[in-house]
């Protein structure tokens, strides 16, 4: 019998220096829902195995926090002149899919990786795009997750590229750093140079056009044994209009 072998691509969800916008959480021990058990329940304390409850959770969070799918409605009101569609208006399908890791960790800090870039990577691995495939791009910037130059780590992937990745029928790219662009850091630089307003989340603005989904903070990509051959699941959180939903994206793999 064949057997399945996962690997976690995903960050925690936890409260992190890497998490610059916020994210709280309060674990609630099984003492301190006693009281709530027992008001639903009409019973005493004696009533509840050593007068202990549930345990719970709080947690305060944006929809970007922790590894996360991106929809369009995130990048524009509008895609393709249309109302952009909301994580989950998104077909489950796009999510599902043969996966490629394309390998940057040569490229220098805050680098914006152009349409030859990964022309080039797929050379390397002899690889072609086919519609429906789930490209991840690897930075090596996730081996900073839980310090805060986490944020500034890593490059980014350009516009042009962006939309070439589309047009080979990819609705669905990832990475391992913050952001599908490059660090903000370097965007501010080329900004500052040039005062060319098209460079600022020049990526993400593909998508007033184009329809399509990227996951952020990726994580573990170098574990996987082979750039392709495997199978990515990333399904969002059905967050009801949500510009993003949480994700456990994982690679799955057959015997080697």
């Amino acid at each position: 019998m064949s057997r399945l072998r996962i690997i976690d691509l995903s960050v925690p969800t936890e409260e992190s220096p890497s998490e610059p916008l916020g994210l709280k959480v309060v674990h609630l021990d099984h003492k301190s829902s006693a009281p709530l058990m027992m008001q639903f329940f009409g019973c005493k304390e004696e009533d509840l195995p050593g007068g202990l409850g549930w345990a719970n959770d709080e947690a305060t969070l944006i929809s970007h926090a922790g590894t996360h799918v991106d929809a369009p409605w995130h990048y524009y009101p509008t895609s393709g002149g249309q109302r952009a569609r909301t994580i989950d208006e998104l077909p489950l399908e796009w999510f599902f899919g043969p996966g490629v890791v394309l390998d940057f960790r040569h490229k220098e800090q805050g680098a914006k990786l152009q349409i030859e870039d990964f022309r080039e990577a797929l050379r390397k691995i002899d690889y072609a795009l086919k519609p429906g495939d789930i490209v991840l791009v690897q930075t090596g910037a996730d081996k900073r997750w839980g310090q805060r130059d986490y944020f500034d780590a890593g490059c980014g992937v350009s516009a042009g590229a962006t939309s070439w990745l589309i047009d080979k029928g990819i609705k669905v790219m990832g990475i391992d750093a913050w952001g599908w662009d490059r660090p903000f850091w370097a965007i501010r630089d080329e900004f500052q140079r040039s005062a060319d307003p098209r460079v600022i989340w020049e990526a993400h603005r593909v998508g007033m056009e184009k329809e399509y989904c990227h996951i952020e903070k990726l994580a573990n990509l170098d574990l996987l044994p082979r750039p392709f051959g495997f199978t990515v699941a990333c399904f969002p959180v059905k967050l009801t209009g949500g510009s993003a939903g949480w994700c456990r994206a994982v690679a799955i793999l057959g015997d080697d």
